[in-house]
């Protein structure tokens, strides 16, 4: 029996990870659940999986958690979180935390030894040297969950098992968000509500927007660079609008493997919980046929300047990708809130960027620190715009 701890449960990959670990038979056993404000949510999960520990971010709603719920241990706060994973004697912790919040709970995991199913992009966006250097030197494992570095993972190891450098490139496909098609000028007024329709995934807010600026496409590119050892000129990203084709690989003597299959993603969780066995999901198998077509197109970096932002971050290292995803979380909460515009999103990060610029990396206090100074930067940009 695998114990399994799951911070973010309330959310889109939490609760998916829950209906995996229900089906399995009692081969995953949840031990801790975590969320951030909604308690109600939390310890009603809590009950229907037998989890006797669960942790929120927010004291005030672990404070109201604790009056609510006395059928187990309620912790609060980011010590709280720590303690969490810490103490919870656990094999794998799933890190489905939205943000460079996550980056805390990753590096705690991994310094107590304990493998990483990783939906959590930020952890390596903002922290990616210094996190892979934690696991190699703790032997903990980071499995990744995002559907497009599963499938890359999945190849890979396929690949490798032969015993060959034979991988030349590595291709993540976009869906390409509700806007796919629109000029620049077309984006202008666009509106929270339409920008919150995703064609193909149903998730999170702020991962939704992300993939409607294609700033998703950006930060898997980051994470792909720290998990595969592949240097950015040689990871491609195309837009493939039915999400069935997850990922592909290029290989030296011309041959390119894809990994398909419907867009759900119960399949990945599964992968990362049950990793390295695989199981049966309820997902129906792809048919061709019945598909018809799979296209592929460039991605418009005039339209969505997002994705070439966080490449230019990247290839610049130190804080430069941590001041890029700070100020991308900024905007994208002041937009959601109706305080700036769609196009405002790439114009504060550009922004942000050409005013803080990129420092070295000494620890995880040099992010710390450049993360704060990027926020306060934005901030001001923010204020600019919208006025």
């Amino acid at each position: 029996m695998k114990k399994v701890v799951i911070l973010g449960a309330t959310g889109s990959i939490g609760t998916q990870a829950l209906d995996v670990v229900a089906r399995s038979g009692g081969e995953l056993e949840p031990v801790a659940l975590s969320a951030g404000r909604d308690h109600a949510a939390l310890v009603e999960l809590a009950r229907a999986h037998g989890v006797r520990r669960i942790a929120l971010s927010d004291e005030d709603a672990a404070a109201r958690a604790a009056e609510a719920w006395t059928e187990g241990e309620v912790l609060g706060g980011v010590e709280g979180l720590v303690r969490l994973v810490a103490e919870s004697d656990a094999d794998l912790v799933l890190n489905a935390i939205v943000g460079s919040a996550g980056l805390g709970p990753t590096i705690v995991a991994l310094t107590e030894g304990i493998d990483v199913a990783l939906a959590n992009k930020e952890s390596l966006v903002v922290g990616g040297e210094l996190v892979m250097a934690l696991a190699e030197a703790t032997g903990a494992q980071l499995i990744p969950v995002d559907s497009e570095h599963s499938a890359l993972h999945q190849l890979i190891a396929a690949e490798q098992a032969r015993g060959a450098g034979s991988i030349d490139r590595l291709v993540l496909t976009a869906s390409g968000g509700p806007f796919r098609g629109r000029t620049r000028a077309e984006l202008e007024d666009v509106t929270v509500r339409e920008a919150l329709r995703h064609p193909t995934w149903a998730m999170g807010g702020k991962i939704t927007i992300d993939s409607a600026t294609l700033m998703n496409k950006g930060l898997e590119v980051i994470e792909a660079h720290h998990l595969f050892g592949t240097p950015y000129d040689r990871i491609d990203v195309v837009v493939h609008p039915q999400s069935m084709v997850h990922a592909l690989v290029t290989l030296c003597d011309g041959a390119t493997l894809a990994h398909l299959g419907h867009p759900d993603m119960r399949v990945p969780i599964a992968y990362a919980l049950h990793h390295p066995d695989r199981v049966d999901v309820p997902v129906k198998p792809l048919d061709l046929l019945e598909v018809g077509a799979l296209t592929f197109e460039p991605p418009d970096e005039d339209a969505f300047p997002c994705l070439r932002l966080a490449r230019e971050a990247a290839i610049a290292g130190g804080t430069a990708p941590c001041v890029m995803n700070a100020a991308n979380e900024v905007a994208v909460h002041a937009f959601l809130n109706d305080r700036l515009g769609f196009l405002g999103i790439p114009a504060v990060i550009e922004g942000t960027l050409a005013q803080v610029g990129a420092g070295p990396v000494y620890s995880f206090d040099s992010l710390t620190e450049a993360d704060a100074t990027a926020r306060a930067v934005a901030g001001e940009l923010i204020g600019r715009v919208h006025a």
